[in-house]
């Protein structure tokens, strides 16, 4: 059976822990947005209207600030936000002529030395709803959060591992039987449910004896960056309201098309690649 949301906790409060960065537009464009997974499915929950904190780290720089400003210009809760030694992850996109990009490289610089401290884990143990992004001992996480009566899930395009997991979600481009054997892999190792996107050929889900299947929502693409994270949030917050397996599926494609329709992933002002 798929995992039924949580809904005696107080404040059913979601939170995301993991990876930030300014994400660097490079060729054909100029211009850089803050991003990174946790980051973005923490933003795009505040835009559902979710109460959400953030756990994760920016280094002591102005790249760390400009993080800080951007989730508490949308009511993120950053008392998880922690400064570390070191900078704040940086990843760069190349946008060629026609306009396609791809991730060329990727320094996650502070946010691979973070790890979360036992008042952070308590503060997790407690909430509702905790995704995680990409994190370095997110098998810890999972294990400690585990038996608490918090969700759990898991961006497991970034951080490995299924055990522990209430919600498992992979990424296959449009290859359907990669999907499927991907949804197969995560219940095998231990998910409860397994969510696969597959960009324009839409998503499937599997939680080990039914399937579901739903279509993308139809988008003229500008920037497919953090499509994934926003579909992620549409499906969190559809289940934490009650809603199914395949009405949150739809929830989480219509999010991701809305995020197609702009630079970036959320609606927010470009800066200058530094």
């Amino acid at each position: 059976m798929p995992p039924v949301m949580t809904t005696n906790r107080a404040d059913r409060l979601f939170a995301t822990v993991g990876d930030n960065t300014i994400d660097e537009y490079v060729g054909a464009e100029s211009k850089s947005f803050v991003g990174g997974n946790a980051l973005n499915v923490a933003v795009q929950l505040r835009r559902l209207g979710g109460a959400c904190r953030y756990a994760g780290a920016i280094g002591a720089d102005l790249a760390g600030e400009r993080v800080r400003a951007s989730l508490e210009s949308h009511g993120v809760m950053t008392d998880g936000l922690v400064r570390l030694p070191g900078h704040t992850s940086v990843s760069r996109i190349r946008v060629d002529a026609t306009g396609d990009r791809a991730f060329e490289s990727e320094d996650f610089a502070v946010c691979a030395d973070y790890r979360p401290d036992e008042d952070e884990l308590a503060k997790l143990s407690r909430c509702a709803v905790v995704h995680i992004g990409m994190l370095p001992g997110a098998a810890d996480v999972r294990r400690r959060l585990s038996g608490h009566g918090v969700l759990v899930s898991q961006d497991c395009a970034v951080s490995s591992g299924y055990d522990h997991l209430d919600v498992a979600f992979c990424s296959a481009g449009e290859d359907e039987p990669r999907a499927r054997h991907l949804a197969e892999e995560a219940i095998d190792g231990g998910a409860t449910l397994a969510v696969v996107t597959c960009g324009a050929a839409g998503s499937l889900a599997f939680d080990g004896g039914s399937w579901w299947q739903v279509a993308a929502v139809p988008v003229d693409a500008i920037d497919t960056t953090g499509a994934g994270d926003s579909y992620i949030a549409g499906f969190l917050a559809a289940r934490a309201a009650g809603s199914d397996v395949e009405q949150a599926m739809w929830s989480g494609a219509r999010a991701a098309a809305r995020t197609c329709g702009h630079l970036g992933a959320w609606p927010q002002d470009a800066a200058p690649v530094a």
